[in-house]
C-alpha cells in the first residue's frame, strides 16, 4: 500500500481509503464489517472515512468498534457533518450549533478524542461561510479535528472558503471529497484546477461508480441478486442513472483494455482515478473481506498515456464532465 500527501498538508493518507456508507450499520451484519475492516488493516490501508448520517449514525459506531484496540496514532479517521441526524431544524447543516454538536457526537461514536479529518459534506446555503468556518475552527483549536475538509462543493464555494480563511487567518480546507471516475469526470474543468493550485487534496468516492464499473451489470441482462441495483437500501436510485444497456455495452468493451493491464474491471477503474495527481486517495467499501482485497490490487498501479487515451476513446460521449453537476443541496423552503 503506497500513501500520499493530502493536498499540501503534512498528513499522510493511504492511497486506498476503507469507506463504510451504505454497508456499516445497514447492508452488512457487524461481524461483516468488522471482517472487512480487519482485512484492510491487514492489506495496509490506514485511512477510514465514515460520516455521522450513515445508517443514521450506526456506521460511525461499527466503525469505532471495529477500530477498537488498533493504535489510535496508526490510523486516520474521517467524518462529515451536514445531513439530518435528527428531526429537529438544528440537526442538520453548518450552523456552530450543529457542528458542535456534531463533532461531539461523532467523536462519542467512534469512541475516540479526535479525527484526523472532519468534513462539510455538503456546502450550506442557509449559513453564513464565515459562521462554518469559525466553528471549524474552534474544533481544529480544540483538538477534536486535525484537519478540515469538505465534500462536493464546488469551485467558487471553495475558492470563497479559501478567501474568507486567509483574511481571518483560520486553518486551510486541506481536502474535497468529490465522486469521480471514468464516468464522472465533472471536477476535472474547475475544482481540480483550483485545488491544484490552491494546494487542496480529492479523497474521490465511488470510483467503480456504484459496481458499474466492474463489468457485472450486463446489457439486455437483469442485474443479479443481491446486488446494488437490486437492494432499496444500497443506493439503488444512486445507481440507476447508469443502468442502461448502451453504457453497459461500452463498460463491456473496457474489459480487453483490462485483461492488457493485468487487472479486473474493478481494479482498472480505481486505478484510474489514482493516475490524477490532484487524487490524494480513492474511497473503496466493501461487504466482504474478499473485496478488499481484490481492490488494493489497484494500489500502486502506473497506467500509461496510451491506455488512458484508449479508455477515453471507449467511453466518449458516455462521459460527464459538466461542472454544473456539482452541485450542493437547495436551500431548505
Amino acid at each position: 500500500m503506497e500513501h500520499r500527501h493530502l493536498g499540501k498538508s503534512g498528513l499522510k493518507i493511504s492511497e486506498l481509503t476503507y469507506g463504510n456508507w451504505i454497508t456499516h450499520g445497514s447492508q452488512v451484519e457487524e461481524d461483516a464489517a468488522k471482517a472487512c475492516v480487519k482485512a484492510a488493516l491487514d492489506e495496509g490501508i490506514t485511512s477510514f472515512d465514515t460520516a455521522d448520517t450513515y445508517a443514521g449514525t450506526r456506521a460511525e459506531e461499527v466503525l469505532g468498534r471495529a477500530l477498537a484496540g488498533v493504535r489510535r496514532e496508526s490510523v486516520e479517521i474521517f467524518t462529515k457533518v451536514f445531513w439530518p441526524t435528527g428531526p429537529g431544524q438544528n440537526d442538520r447543516g453548518l450552523s456552530r450549533k450543529h457542528i458542535v454538536e456534531g463533532i461531539n457526537g461523532s467523536l462519542r461514536r467512534l469512541g475516540t478524542d479526535y479525527v484526523d479529518l472532519y468534513q462539510a459534506h455538503r456546502y450550506d446555503h442557509e449559513t453564513p461561510l464565515e459562521e462554518t468556518l469559525r466553528a471549524f475552527e474552534d474544533v481544529v483549536r480544540q483538538g477534536k479535528a486535525l484537519y478540515i475538509g469538505v465534500s462536493e462543493w464546488r469551485a467558487e464555494e471553495i475558492a470563497a472558503a479559501l478567501r474568507i480563511a486567509d483574511e481571518m487567518h483560520f486553518d486551510r480546507i486541506v481536502s474535497n471529497q468529490p465522486q469521480y471516475n471514468m464516468l464522472w469526470r465533472v471536477i476535472e474543468a474547475e475544482v481540480v484546477p483550483l485545488c491544484e493550485k490552491e494546494g487542496i487534496g480529492q479523497i474521490v468516492f465511488s470510483p467503480i461508480a456504484q459496481g458499474v464499473l466492474t463489468g457485472k451489470y450486463r446489457p439486455g441482462q437483469a442485474p443479479p441478486a443481491n446486488s446494488r441495483a437490486t437492494d432499496e437500501k444500497s443506493g439503488k436510485d444512486f445507481i440507476s442513472r447508469w443502468m442502461r444497456d448502451d453504457l453497459l455495452a461500452k463498460i463491456q468493451e473496457l474489459q480487453p483494455l483490462a485483461d492488457e493491464a493485468g487487472l479486473s474491471l474493478a481494479q482498472l477503474a480505481v486505478a484510474w482515478t489514482l493516475q490524477n495527481p490532484n487524487v490524494s486517495a480513492a474511497i473503496i467499501g466493501a461487504t466482504r473481506p474478499e473485496q478488499v482485497k481484490e481492490n488494493v490490487k489497484a494500489a500502486g498501479v502506473k497506467l500509461d498515456s496510451g491506455l488512458l487515451r484508449r479508455i477515453d476513446d471507449v467511453l466518449g460521449s458516455y462521459v460527464e464532465r459538466d461542472p454544473a453537476r456539482t452541485a450542493s443541496p437547495p436551500s431548505r423552503p
